[in-house]
């Protein structure tokens, strides 16, 4: 995705979530902030998603520091900012009513912002090097009981192709753990059927291999036959990448992230799972049973492509608490 797309995309997205402030003409992000989304882009391998975040972010931090610091309407430049503006920005965006955990997320951009420019020398330092950003309570990882996913996935037929592709995303997602990114960037060089064994490339281009389940792998052996993925194969593909992808849309090209998206949201749909359902809780639910089921965290990060320890210990703390349900509900003497 281009420069160009990314600022077009978070600019439509800000505009969603337009508040007083768009009322007033801002100026466009200065040059000091264009030059820190670069250094993300090319030093540090961010992704697209995670830019268009950053972006949005720092419009929203941008609109406050021009219609919020005195005097109002006047563009103030960011190596003039100091750890006053900051906590006041950090106060609106409570008093704006976002989540904890949103809140974090834009102090994350901003913060970053300044970082970078204190440590390139283009600001004397660094003001949000002292300013405290609340923390967010860790969440445990909503996990499908194991009945749930098999209800889910034996729901989808092998009636017709488009069922054939779907069986196979769900056996991927649930029987890897990928992402929905990852999952819908998977190329047919990627997959070693007769190992049984996948190529996908994570966070910051990372690349991992990870092992196929056999019900995941029979579901692509069906899925890449001619009644199914050769059933979207069009007269003409648009680019090598379509004619390279594992999984495809109506009309022959790469399955996108919204896409799949939306094919796991209707087939939770289809067994009432649509209020918990998505791709990422089929994530969270593949590392969670087989913790469940005995195996061990550095095996599971592993699969996932955690870069920290820490990330995937928290779906041991979902297991334990698996083990104290069971404990009180079936021990005599655990109760009381």
């Amino acid at each position: 995705m281009s420069v160009e797309s990314l600022q077009a995309q978070a600019v439509r997205s800000a505009g969603d979530r337009s508040d007083s402030q768009d009322e007033v003409e801002v100026p466009p992000l200065p040059l000091d902030a264009e030059e820190f989304l670069t250094w993300l882009r090319v030093e540090k391998g961010r992704a697209d998603n995670t830019l268009v975040s950053y972006r949005r972010d720092l419009l929203r931090y941008w609109r406050f520091l021009f219609c919020e610091v005195p005097p109002a309407n006047t563009e103030l430049a960011l190596t003039e900012v100091t750890s006053a503006e900051l906590n006041g920005f950090l106060r609106s965006l409570s008093e704006a009513g976002l989540a904890a955990s949103s809140v974090v997320r834009t102090m994350v951009a901003v913060k970053g912002l300044h970082r970078f420019l204190a440590a390139e020398d283009v600001a004397e330092s660094d003001p949000g090097a002292d300013v405290e950003v609340p923390k967010v309570p860790a969440g445990l990882p909503k996990a499908l009981t194991e009945a749930q996913v098999g209800e889910l996935l034996d729901a989808v037929g092998d009636d017709d192709h488009y069922s054939l592709r779907d069986r196979a995303m769900l056996e991927v997602l649930y029987g890897t753990g990928l992402r929905i990114s990852e999952l819908v960037g998977l190329s047919l060089s990627d997959l070693d059927l007769e190992a049984a064994l996948l190529r996908c490339f994570g966070k910051g281009g990372k690349e991992r291999v990870v092992p196929l389940g056999r019900l995941a792998r029979q579901a692509l052996q069906q899925w890449l036959t001619l009644e199914g993925r050769g059933q979207l194969v069009p007269k003409h593909w648009r680019s090598r990448d379509d004619a390279d992808a594992i999984f495809l849309n109506r009309r022959g090209g790469r399955l996108t992230r919204q896409g799949a998206w939306g094919i796991v949201e209707k087939r939770g749909r289809a067994v009432g799972l649509e209020d918990v359902l998505s791709p990422h809780v089929l994530r969270h639910s593949c590392a969670t049973h087989m913790l469940n089921h005995g195996a061990d965290i550095r095996s599971v990060q592993e699969l996932l492509g955690h870069a920290s320890i820490t990330t995937t210990q928290v779906y041991t703390k979902v297991s334990n608490e698996r083990l104290w349900q069971v404990y009180r509900e079936s021990h005599p003497r655990a109760q009381g």
